[in-house]
């Protein structure tokens, strides 16, 4: 956790305590995720008690205390993708992924969670990996997406060697 950073997203907001999802939300965009001590900074710098702080960050479903992998998988299980296979999708993914919903793969690579509505009901059903959306998604093409992820680290692996 870097408190320098912290401080300075504080700096952005000049202690206005209405900013306060604002400012978490910069912080996880920041470090991915919410650490304790960096609600423990917020809570300190701004004088909020830390109960506001923490009963903020785990009130609002996109804030995360634990680390969250580079690769956040969102697998959508409202109505028009539970109909249509979304919940065999998701169990593809944990086997894949050898984790469960709500989990970050050891290596950090991938996380997994459960949405209830990406706004794509015509793409039923819906995967988001980041920002990139898969429609129209089943148990066979679960592998082939996974695989552009884990090739990109393996090239960033490779690059990274190259370059030493």
């Amino acid at each position: 956790m870097n408190p320098e950073k912290i401080s300075q997203i504080l700096a952005n907001y000049e202690t206005d305590q209405s900013s306060i999802i604002s400012i978490l939300q910069d912080i996880q965009e920041a470090l991915g995720y919410l650490p304790k001590e960096a609600i423990l900074q917020v809570s300190r710098e701004m004088n909020i008690p830390l109960s506001r702080v923490l009963s903020l960050a785990t009130f609002f479903n996109a804030f995360s205390l634990e680390p969250k992998g580079k690769h956040p998988i969102h697998v959508c299980l409202g109505t028009a993708c539970h109909v249509r296979g979304a919940q065999l999708v998701l169990e593809k993914l944990e086997r894949e992924l050898n984790i469960k919903s709500g989990e970050t793969t050891e290596d950090k690579e991938f996380s997994l969670d459960e949405v209830h509505c990406v706004g794509c009901c015509g793409l039923a059903p819906v995967v988001m990996i980041g920002e990139d959306v898969y429609g129209k998604i089943s148990q066979a093409k679960v592998p082939g997406v996974l695989k552009k992820y884990k090739e990109g680290r393996r090239k960033e692996e490779k690059d990274a060697k190259t370059h030493t």
